[in-house]
């Protein structure tokens, strides 16, 4: 998909390149980091230049954008993320496409992704995610409630819980290296949390993602054990 959206292209081929410099200096291999392109805000022609250089992940935050987006690209293979809050009314519209939805924080919200992926005869991928920030406005289960709820989540039969998803503290001064620290510590507790439950080999449950960092802190997030990023703005540009 020539012209307008033609910079992604090369955006994604620095992003990919910058991962490896992190992985390299960390001993992991960057084939190991899954990138999500979080297109939230971007026309379908931008998601479809992406796709076009191989991109097959995306991101959204809000159901309603992506139920706009998603039918112009049922011909062609594509990985739907549903990252943002997810109200349990909405669920029925995504689960029949969905591919992983990276925001369930509480019991309710999964009865109900089970109950709906029931009617449709799917299995749903979904992340847990957790608050590791301890801010308000965020979404997410509180940490020491985490293990408890995956063992909740595990009974069900229409949902794979696939791993653990958190949102770092949104830094004001991204070179600050207090600031870098503190979400640091964000993300090691989830990666703590990640093994801690990994450890139970819970029946029905898969850690494999480790779902953290986006284009500010993705670099802070792969030095903590992250294998799945969700780059907006480094590969779309500025909203």
């Amino acid at each position: 998909m020539a012209g307008q959206y033609d910079y992604i292209e090369n955006n994604l081929l620095k992003i990919k390149q910058k991962i490896a410099r992190v992985c390299a200096a960390f001993e992991r291999d960057p084939k190991e980091i899954y990138i999500i392109a979080v297109s939230k805000t971007f026309p379908a022609d931008a998601i479809g230049s992406a796709l076009d250089y191989n991109q097959l992940d995306f991101g959204e935050n809000r159901v309603q954008e992506l139920l706009a987006k998603e039918p112009e690209f049922r011909d062609r293979i594509i990985h739907w993320h549903l990252i943002g809050h997810l109200q349990t009314n909405k669920v029925k519209f995504i689960v029949p496409f969905v591919f992983m939805i990276h925001s369930v924080d509480s019991l309710k919200l999964a009865q109900k992704i089970n109950e709906e992926a029931a009617k449709t005869g799917v299995r749903v991928k979904c992340l847990i995610q957790v608050n590791t920030s301890g801010e308000d406005q965020k979404s997410g289960c509180d940490p020491k409630y985490t293990l408890k709820l995956v063992k909740e989540i595990s009974q069900f039969e229409n949902i794979k819980v696939k791993g653990l998803m958190t949102i770092g503290r949104i830094m004001n001064n991204e070179k600050d290296p207090a600031e870098r620290e503190i979400v640091r510590g964000n993300f090691r507790r989830l990666k703590e949390l990640f093994e801690e439950i990994k450890a139970h080999n819970i029946t029905g449950v898969d850690m494999k993602y480790l779902s953290m960092g986006m284009t500010s802190d993705y670099d802070i997030a792969i030095e903590e054990g992250s294998n799945m990023l969700r780059i907006g703005s480094a590969i779309f540009g500025s909203r």
